[in-house]
This record gives C-alpha cells, sequence and structure tokens, in this order.
C-alpha cells in the first residue's frame, strides 16, 4: 500500500493552482475537466514529480458538510495539512516577500520548526523543518 493522491478542498481550482504553482512553487501534473467546470487538478513536488499528488478538490463548493468543516478548521487556526521544507526561516522571508498571510511565524516546538500559512482558498496550511 502507498499513498498517491492527497485532497485539499478549495473554494476557487483556478485560484488555488496559480497559489500552489506560483507561489509554494508546485508544479502541475494532472488538470483533466470534469462536469459542471470542475476539473481534476493535482499537484506535486517539484523535487519528487513522481510522488504523492495533491488533489486541489472542489468539495467545498458541491458538499456543505465539506464546507462547514473547511470553514470551522480555518475559523479555529487548524490547519488542514503540512508541507516539510528544509529551512524554513528562508521559506517564511520568502513567501512574506510574495504576500502570503502566516497566521503563525516560524517557532520551535520541540525538534521541529512550524509556521502557518494562508492559502488563499479555504485552508490553514503548516509548513514543517525538523531539526
Amino acid at each position: 500500500m502507498k499513498i498517491k493522491i492527497v485532497s485539499v478542498p478549495v473554494r476557487d481550482q483556478q485560484k488555488a493552482l496559480d497559489f500552489y504553482t506560483d507561489v509554494l512553487g508546485f508544479v502541475k501534473k494532472i488538470d483533466m475537466p470534469l462536469s459542471e467546470g470542475n476539473r481534476w487538478l493535482t499537484v506535486v513536488s517539484k523535487y519528487d514529480q513522481d510522488g504523492p499528488e495533491l488533489l486541489l478538490e472542489p468539495a467545498p463548493n458541491h458538499f456543505e458538510p465539506a464546507k462547514v468543516f473547511q470553514e470551522e478548521l480555518f475559523n479555529a487556526g487548524i490547519p488542514w495539512t503540512q508541507f516539510y521544507v528544509d529551512n524554513l526561516q528562508e521559506e517564511f522571508e520568502r513567501l512574506t516577500k510574495l504576500g502570503v498571510e502566516f497566521s503563525m511565524n516560524p517557532t520551535e516546538m520541540g525538534t521541529v520548526v512550524v509556521a502557518v500559512l494562508n492559502d488563499t482558498c479555504g485552508n490553514n496550511i503548516q509548513l514543517v523543518e525538523e531539526k
């Protein structure tokens, strides 16, 4: 068994694609049209393009419980998921210069440093650097 695809709910797939590729630096893997203007839209790490895919899932637009769950997590400050980086301080500075909003600046927590950003699509995303 292996992980192939993990999803993150987004309100606007194009806005999400722009943010996850142009700002976070992921690479578009699959972009296949579906019904009602939706897309099967995945991105991958530029460092592991055959690795796990992140599905930019439009569920909050079509399934009210998904929308409520996403909003409640966001309002509580809980990250939807996390991404690992080699140097969190450098990544924080790079993203801040690009206008990314952080609800938590880099903070040491035991054996990791974490920060939490707003992905502009309804989610808090945690960045993690292992020490």
